[in-house]
């Protein structure tokens, strides 16, 4: 069932804060928010949740965090089903967050990758943008079986965690396309295998439902956690 809210990952909230200056919700305990908290974050708790709900301007986006982005998503449901037009919900919490890469200056991209860039309909400077159905470069890569350009991508520095309109990213979309090289690639750059898209299903799941032997293989063979059913 579709979820009345959204998941989404740093890129994704980084942009998000930096763009449209959304109410910004820290859903851990009080000693922990006062240790560290993403700059002009309030402290959300049960007792005061009514008071957030009644007092915060409903069409302006809120985005909520706890420590690892589990509880996030109950309160993130509860602002949804409360009327907010956007509400979502920071994959990975305050852990993710703090331990995200620091950003760095943008460098000239090869050639070669900005021609691909444009000849897919992207901005030739700009390795993380997003076209219909918010599908990244990577996404777009990992989907059509474009290797090279995934090893390209990937040693520019593109964004992992990005999830397209259904909370996918990229190691989905090489599912998909049956791509197991192009797994073999954003696995060992580090991508989150345990990634639930916005109907709770992994990678996994799907590669299994859909009768993709080779890659349910690839996936084990890669050390492919069981999914948590616990959330």
């Amino acid at each position: 069932m579709t979820q009345p809210f959204q998941r989404i990952g740093l890129g994704e909230a980084e942009k998000l804060i930096s763009d449209r200056n959304p109410t910004i919700l820290d859903a851990r305990d009080a000693r922990a928010y006062m240790a560290g908290h993403i700059d002009g974050a309030r402290n959300l708790s049960g007792a005061n949740l009514s008071a957030f709900v009644a007092k915060v301007a409903k069409d302006q986006p809120v985005l909520i965090y706890c420590y690892h982005g589990v509880s996030s998503q109950d309160y993130a449901r509860v602002f949804a089903e409360s009327g907010f037009a956007e509400t979502f919900s920071l994959d990975g919490g305050y852990e993710a967050w703090r331990n995200r890469p620091l950003a760095r200056p943008a460098a000239a991209l090869e050639p070669t990758l900005a021609q691909w860039l444009v000849a897919q309909d992207f901005p030739a400077d700009d390795i993380d943008a997003t076209i219909a159905n918010k599908m990244t470069p990577l996404m777009h890569a990992s989907h059509k079986g474009e290797t090279e350009a995934v090893r390209m991508l990937l040693a520019a520095g593109a964004q992992l965690e990005r999830r397209n309109g259904d909370g996918s990213t990229a190691i989905w979309l090489a599912c998909v396309g049956q791509h197991v090289e192009i797994i073999d690639l954003l696995i060992d750059a580090g991508i989150n295998l345990d990634n639930q898209n916005d109907n709770g299903a992994t990678s996994l799941m799907y590669a299994a439902s859909s009768g993709r032997t080779a890659v349910v293989e690839k996936l084990l063979a890669k050390g492919y956690p069981y999914p948590n059913l616990s959330r």
